[in-house]
């Protein structure tokens, strides 16, 4: 779980991000989960638009890709969404201690 240090920390990280996904009518599919767990392995941090013509709420389309890639929401604003998720092979991102 994420502090609201660390949170912080990876927005202002997240800021300067493109989304590399865009969440579009058909919604989170088992596909699309599969390509941002990987994405997420490389980066560890992502941002994702969700288009107008999406069936889902944003809130919905964030916690079907948290639970299916076991990443942190770190932030829904406006129609993007910011995921983290700290990398096995590639770990780059170091965070804050949360003891702080």
């Amino acid at each position: 779980m994420l502090t609201g240090k660390q949170k912080r920390f990876l927005r202002s990280k997240a800021h300067h991000l493109r989304p590399i996904f865009q969440v579009g009518k058909i919604g989170v599919n088992e596909n699309m989960i599969v390509q941002v767990n990987e994405a997420l392995e490389k980066r560890e941090l992502i941002k994702i638009t969700i288009l107008q013509n999406c069936l889902d709420d944003k809130e919905t389309v964030a916690e079907e890709l948290e639970a299916g890639t076991g990443a942190e929401i770190v932030q829904i604003i406006g129609n993007n969404i910011v995921l983290y998720k700290e990398s096995k092979e590639n770990k780059e991102i170091v965070l804050p201690s949360s003891s702080d």
